[in-house]
């Protein structure tokens, strides 16, 4: 697969629920571009989720595409963004280097040689498919504006709920409950150091700060709920297409809460003079450097797989961070 040769297989969503392995093109680079081979990438299972069974709502459809993406929402479409690879061909001072890209699952691409960010020399590749989330969590975390000491609750225990709590964690004082109602994400938050805790168990009061991550309305109310006096909520969830009823009486308006989305398309307002994506994205990989967070990764799955266990994979209950094996990894 050197010189000329550029053929490559990618995988597309072509109708709801139907996915499926096409050939696609990895030419040769030009100056300032590398070609890369993969060897693992991350299904992300909410927002790809959302692609599979064509839930993207028709006003995000340009919002919503990924860099590099091929066709259009609803169908088909090329789609994903957490590619560990390493570089074939291209400048000689970075050919074999280990790299990240924000690319749909493909076994082999080109992409301008600023899009291939260089993974740390001890990072192990499969945990590097983790840095979109990574990056995911590390907005939230700075829309929500944590503060040492904060006692906070982050509810759902995916892959961003567990993020967003381990890096609120890190702060010095903060006291931190991941709640959720599969009890075996206990292991997961006593591996990190934090409180877990079932939505029907004993619950943290008066929070200062709450994350809600779980794709569920009732997630939604509890983390109302749990918020404390002039309180923020801070949700992460990504409803496609679903309405979301939300109960804003009780206590949101006596209790002065507020109610703040994150999403890691834009970076916080606090941060765009100093912040681009890139640097963002950068940090997002260094904070990668945790051997705890491989317990994110649950189950892999062959790429020639992947159209038939994706129902399965993007399916509830379902893995964390799925990853995907490519030939030759």
């Amino acid at each position: 697969m050197e010189g000329s040769d550029d053929r490559a297989l990618a995988l597309w969503t072509a109708a709801p629920g139907q996915a499926e392995i096409r050939p696609a093109r990895a030419p040769a680079p030009g100056p300032g571009s590398v070609r890369v081979r993969a060897l693992a990438s991350g299904i992300s299972r909410g927002t790809e989720s959302l692609v599979f069974h064509g839930l993207v709502p028709e006003s995000e459809w340009q919002r919503m595409r990924c860099p590099f993406q091929e066709g259009s929402f609803p169908f088909p479409v090329k789609y994903g963004y957490a590619v560990a690879g390493v570089i074939e061909d291209g400048p000689a001072s970075r050919v074999g280097q280990r790299v990240f890209c924000l690319h749909p699952h493909q076994t082999r691409f080109t992409v301008p040689a600023e899009a291939a960010f260089a993974l740390p020399e001890g990072l192990p590749t499969k945990r590097a498919v983790l840095a979109p989330q990574m990056e995911t969590a590390l907005n939230a975390c700075w829309d929500g504006a944590a503060r040492p000491g904060d006692r906070i609750a982050v509810i759902g225990a995916g892959v961003i709920g567990c993020l967003v709590a381990y890096l609120a964690s890190r702060m010095p004082g903060t006291s931190v409950t991941l709640i959720d109602r599969e009890p075996s994400r206990a292991a997961i938050a006593a591996s990190f150091g934090l409180a877990f805790a079932l939505p029907d168990g004993d619950l943290p009061e008066g929070c200062d700060l709450v994350f809600h991550a779980s794709g569920d309305a009732e997630g939604l109310d509890l983390a109302l709920s749990l918020a404390g006096f002039e309180a923020t909520v801070i949700e992460l969830s990504w409803y496609g297409s679903k309405a979301v009823p939300v109960h804003l009486g009780r206590g949101f308006h006596s209790q002065r809460l507020t109610l703040r989305s994150s999403q890691v398309g834009s970076l916080p307002p606090d941060q765009r003079q100093r912040w681009d994506p890139a640097r963002r994205l950068a940090l997002a990989i260094s904070l990668l450097d945790d051997a705890r967070l491989d317990a994110l990764i649950s189950g892999e799955t062959a790429f020639e797989d992947l159209p038939g266990e994706l129902p399965r994979i993007l399916g509830r209950p379902g893995p964390l961070c799925h990853l995907v094996r490519y030939p030759g990894a």
